[in-house]
């Protein structure tokens, strides 16, 4: 074994719980444990990330990583009914899920290395024939109601009331960790600490149903240092697929992460050892406002999930925000990047043919745009150098904007002064 697993989970603040002898297990043999993952949408977000890096670990540790996609379960959908994010899926969207969702996972987990090769499976596969009066003969007999009453997760609902189908939910989850524990050898079940009651449903189902012993993990609920949750923005989800979240976004939410946050998200969230960690935080501790801590984090996981020309891309597009950028960086930032940096900036809106036609820079931006009040303070600002368009300062009064100026085809940055920007939309 390359290194001790729960030994590991225990340094980078990753353990919450496990079955007792469940350590000595890991150290005797490979093991096969497993994860689920919601296929409901067609990307994971940074509220998965804890799972993926568990799974990375296990793996690193020499045990064999596989990743349970819950389409049948994605079929049904959200019993609660309360989920906006849920919906009810045909086959052929769970397959396109499931497929863009194993590219993710590629980039963490090795799916060719051999005997501890990662795999990926699909509960649809052994529900989609078990028919409900099979479930309830088979399955439903060997758990009480009382055993399934007396789970947290059962007790904080009875108040507000469940479904019968959110109350079963524990019995299908334990199903599929029977089902791969007789199928595919499968021994151990890890998860998020809101998961432990269903992951030890399914240890309970392995042995009233079959004699046989199952093991189960938790990990910590990762919360932020305000008591907020992880992984959300006021934008929503932060996602690991670039259409839906910018490598800009990606690498602005590591950074603006408080000190603490991240101290304990490099642990979590990135491979460096405990002497790499010890060092950066020295580092950090020197001048922490220009937080190195933060800018490590980042550049780690934002190369990881998209690439290193992606870090260098949201790198250049952070540094053009603060007035470091240059005008070539500007010009290469996609439309996507360039309205993620700019997010908040006063807009402006001008007909695309006035553009096309040239407009005097004084007509622009008094007349056309007001973003100066008048046209004798921008001609004043104009001849004192306080005006660029595109981060290349405007030398000439005289001078036209013009079609060839814009953006993607379609903007104009502003600059007035240091730090006030503008953004025009030629429409």
């Amino acid at each position: 074994m390359k290194m001790d697993f729960v030994e590991e989970l225990k340094w980078r603040g990753m353990l919450q719980d496990m079955i007792p002898g469940t350590d000595e297990l890991l150290r005797k043999q490979m093991v096969r444990g497993y994860i689920g993952f919601d296929p409901t949408a067609d990307s994971l977000g940074v509220g998965n990330m804890v799972q993926i890096m568990t799974l990375l670990h296990f793996q690193q540790a020499g045990h064999q990583p596989i990743a349970l996609i819950g389409g049948a379960t994605g079929m049904v959908g959200d019993p609660s009914g309360k989920s906006q994010e849920r919906n009810l899926l045909d086959e052929a969207q769970l397959q396109h899920n499931l497929q863009r969702q194993k590219a993710q996972l590629e980039k963490f987990l090795d799916f060719d290395c051999g005997a501890n090769s990662a795999r990926i499976v699909n509960n649809y596969d052994w529900f989609r024939e078990f028919s409900f009066l099979d479930f309830i003969r088979d399955v439903g007999k060997h758990i009480t109601i009382n055993y399934m009453l007396a789970k947290d997760s059962v007790q904080k609902r009875l108040e507000t009331g469940m479904s019968f189908t959110e109350f079963s939910y524990q019995l299908v989850q334990g199903y599929d960790f029977y089902h791969l524990w007789k199928n595919e050898g499968v021994l151990l079940q890890m998860g998020g600490s809101d998961q432990w009651g269903n992951i030890v449903t399914g240890t309970e189902l392995i042995r009233r149903k079959s004699s046989g012993e199952a093991f189960a993990l938790t990990t910590p609920l990762i919360k932020k240092s305000d008591g907020t949750k992880f992984g959300k923005t006021e934008g929503g989800n932060v996602w690991l697929d670039p259409k839906r979240t910018s490598p800009y976004k990606f690498y602005q939410f590591w950074l603006n992460a408080s000190d603490s946050d991240a101290s304990n998200y490099i642990r979590i969230f990135t491979l460096r050892s405990k002497e790499e960690i010890t060092a950066i935080e020295e580092e950090h501790a020197k001048a922490p406002h220009l937080r190195f801590l933060q800018k490590e984090l980042s550049a780690d996981i934002t190369a990881r999930v998209h690439s290193k020309a992606d870090l260098d891309a949201a790198i250049e597009a952070s540094e053009i925000l603060f007035g470091k950028g240059t005008a070539d960086a500007l010009k290469a930032l996609s439309e996507d990047d360039l309205l993620a940096v700019f997010e908040g900036v006063p807009q402006m809106r001008i007909a695309r043919t006035e553009l096309e036609n040239g407009i005097p820079v004084i007509d622009l931006l008094a007349d056309k745009t007001g973003i100066f009040p008048s046209r004798g303070e921008t001609r004043k600002m104009l001849q004192g150098g306080g005006v660029s368009i595109n981060k290349q300062k405007v030398e000439d009064i005289e001078r036209v904007a013009g079609k060839d100026d814009l953006l993607n085809n379609r903007y104009l940055l502003i600059q007035k002064g240091k730090k006030n920007y503008y953004l025009i939309i030629a429409d």
